[in-house]
């Protein structure tokens, strides 16, 4: 019998993928990357500069089992398929798999689909191809640079300013964020006024808001400019003119990753790392009772193409689910340079699977971002809303008065996409030219302008976007890590640079702003495209931004002005030596300054907090402490009494995440550090979620 194994990255995705083969294939997984560049040599970068750039790959510790497995199911087939994610990292996981597991590259063994469904991953092995060795080198000098640059950016800083990391598309993030901040603070508001008119006619109220001065534009200033047109107005108004247009509103194009990330950060309030999580498992299988299979599309891509097929069947749904005149147009792409056309937009895998219809095997978040992606899809190509837009102007003593309104008259697209997309009727009342009207009320007010908004998460993904930095998939991890660095800090869902992220952001300006900028970020974006196709080379590349870092590197190294540690004015008891306040992985602390030689660190006393119970042993006040383990409640007369309350907190919480090694289940637990996430089948998987 012959046997074929099918290599996947993830083991959700191979359980799914396992249910459409027959007894004549074998599906396992890699669980991820199962190699990444080793921490040494010179620098530790894991890179042989002067060798081309030579990259020394090693078997990362936690894969080593997993490779050992893998090699004994090569071993035993007859043939190895590698249907690993269809990207750059998806490509270059299979050549690693290939490279690993002495698999042929040169055969074709590679097998790409955009959706886990029957029909398309059986297509797909029924038409491999060789590994793109274009691909891979993309992939490669994305990582070699990313290497180069965290690590020599990083140890630089960590040694100066005490900053704990910098990287090629986070710093780009961090300076938005800072320069935005630096707008705010600059910003001098201005004062300026407005007088609106009150009216109401066949039981509907409208207004009408001062526009101009014998045609010319009028801005209100002030208080006293305000007050002498207002006294000059009366209540008698003339309608002077009436416009009547119709309009088009057009729906939007099916999700890339960045706009599905805005949007469900917009709409469902879902953080992009959270949107991608949830994401992922419905592109990977979901269990809808009689069958397995992945709800949506691939969700890393920046196209917004959709299959020929998909087309023709959503349109036929469109007409006989709503009417012929629903049917639209498909959208196409209005941005050329820097977009990866190898697979679709993202949308539901078929157009009959509707939310409704699967919700009950849908957990509360996959459900509302299905939803999301659903509507999204079949509104794109669905026929626009149409509007009847009507614009008044008002006459009273040569000032004219504006009001505007619209009502639909078709809703289109809107009627599966309202919920996301708000449109309400503004309605004006019938009206005729000369006609009089009498106002109810004229109102003057005092306004002021505001400083540009901060970033939101998805405001700054969407800035990231449109400068052509970096790529869809990685914003959820830059803004992750411009987070956990404590760069920036969120202020009513917005981005505050903190004082590390202030002082890292500046530093990179003084000594790395030729590099770390939008422009010279996009463009290497544009040379990893280049590579991808073969335009351009791994080491060419490489030289060239090589060349462009080492002289700022060697320039901020001997320049830049090394922080020293703040005093407390008081003495090392152990020494003698200066105290000073350090930063730790776990905030301040005070230390001697005279560190490695004197290790000594000072301890604060610890207040006594009690709990208001009595040890139930000895009956003494039950007081809080600390242990490795967190805090918890024990008998105030330790060591006589060792009486410890049990605490149900630190038993495992469960989440809806799975475990990428084994698929079992991530829970929640608290250890010496305080709570993290790891696999609950632990100790047999030892798997932790950073």
């Amino acid at each position: 019998m012959v046997k074929n194994l099918v290599i996947v990255e993830s083991p959700s995705k191979s359980k799914t993928i396992e249910k459409y083969l027959g007894s004549h294939y074998e599906v396992t997984s890699s669980k991820g990357h199962i190699r990444d560049l080793a921490t040494t040599g010179k620098g530790g970068l894991g890179i042989d500069i002067e060798n081309d750039f030579k990259p020394n790959y090693i078997i990362n510790k936690d894969k080593k089992d997993v490779v050992k497995q893998l090699k004994k199911c090569v071993k035993e087939a007859d043939y190895v398929y590698l249907a690993t994610d269809p990207d750059r990292e998806g490509e270059a996981i299979s050549w690693h798999l290939a490279e690993v597991l002495g698999i042929d590259t040169n055969q074709a063994n590679r097998v790409v689909f955009n959706e886990v469904t029957k029909d398309a991953v059986i297509q797909a092995l029924n038409n491999p191809r060789q590994i793109d060795k274009n691909l891979v080198k993309s992939q490669e000098t994305r990582r070699v640079l990313d290497r180069i640059i965290g690590f020599k950016l990083s140890k630089l800083l960590q040694k100066k300013i005490k900053s704990k990391s910098a990287g090629r598309v986070q710093s780009v993030a961090l300076r938005l964020i800072c320069e935005r901040e630096k707008e705010i603070e600059a910003f001098q508001p201005e004062e300026y006024w407005k007088i609106k008119a009150q009216f109401e006619k066949n039981d509907i109220d409208f207004e009408a808001e001062l526009d101009k001065y014998k045609n010319k534009k009028i801005e209100l200033k002030n208080a006293q400019q305000t007050e002498e047109i207002y006294t000059s107005l009366n209540k008698n108004f003339i309608v002077e003119d009436i416009k009547k247009s119709k309009k088009k509103r057009m729906s939007k194009p099916p999700f890339i990753t960045s706009t599905l990330q805005q949007e469900a950060s917009s709409k469902l309030n879902f953080k992009a790392k959270r949107t991608m999580s949830i994401a992922q498992k419905l592109y990977e299988g979901i269990d809808i009772g009689d069958e397995t299979v992945g709800l949506i599309t691939y969700m890393r891509t920046d196209s917004i193409r959709l299959s020929d097929s998909f087309i023709s069947e959503t349109k036929q749904y469109i007409e006989e689910k709503y009417g012929k005149n629903y049917v639209g147009s498909v959208k196409v792409s209005k941005k050329k340079e820097n977009v990866q056309d190898a697979h679709e937009g993202i949308r539901p895998t078929s157009i009959k699977r509707t939310p409704e219809s699967i919700k009950e095997f849908l957990k509360p978040e996959e459900y509302k971002l299905y939803a999301l992606i659903y509507a999204r899809a079949i509104a794109s190509l669905m026929a626009p809303a149409q509007l009847d837009a009507t614009s008044l102007i008002l006459n009273n003593n040569d000032y004219l008065f504006k009001a505007n309104g619209s009502v639909i008259v078709f809703d289109g697209y809107l009627r599966v996409y309202s919920a996301y997309e708000k449109q309400k009727d503004e309605l004006l009342p019938e009206l005729s030219v000369q006609e009089s009207l009498i106002s109810q009320d004229i109102q003057k007010t005092q306004h002021f302008t505001k400083p540009p908004a901060r970033y939101s998460e998805a405001k700054l993904i969407r800035e990231l976007e449109e400068s052509g930095v970096g790529r869809p998939s990685t914003y959820a991890s830059i803004i992750d890590t411009i987070v956990t660095r404590r760069y920036v800090e969120l202020v009513d869902k917005a981005f505050k640079p903190t004082e590390s992220g202030v002082l890292t952001n500046e530093k990179l300006l003084e000594f790395f702003e030729s590099i770390i900028n939008i422009e010279y970020t996009a463009q290497m974006e544009k040379e990893l495209d280049e590579i991808a196709v073969g335009e351009d080379d791994y080491v060419h590349a490489l030289t060239n931004f090589e060349d462009k870092f080492e002289p700022l590197l060697e320039n901020a190294y001997d320049k830049m002005e090394q922080i020293q540690p703040e005093k407390t004015g008081e003495t090392c008891p152990e020494c003698g030596g200066d105290l000073v306040i350090r930063k730790g992985k776990y905030g301040d602390f005070v230390a001697c300054s005279n560190y490695p030689t004197c290790k000594f660190i000072k301890k604060e006393p610890e207040e006594i907090r009690y709990t208001g119970e009595n040890c139930p042993k000895c009956g003494s006040p039950m007081i809080f402490k600390k242990g490795r383990f967190g805090e918890f409640e024990a008998c105030s007369a330790y060591p006589t009494c060792k009486y410890i309350k049990n605490d149900r907190k630190s038993e495992p919480k469960e989440t809806d995440e799975v475990c990428p090694n084994c698929g079992s289940p991530i829970v929640i637990k608290r250890g010496r550090f305080g709570e993290f996430k790891a696999c609950s089948a632990y100790p047999k998987c030892k798997t932790i979620i950073k």
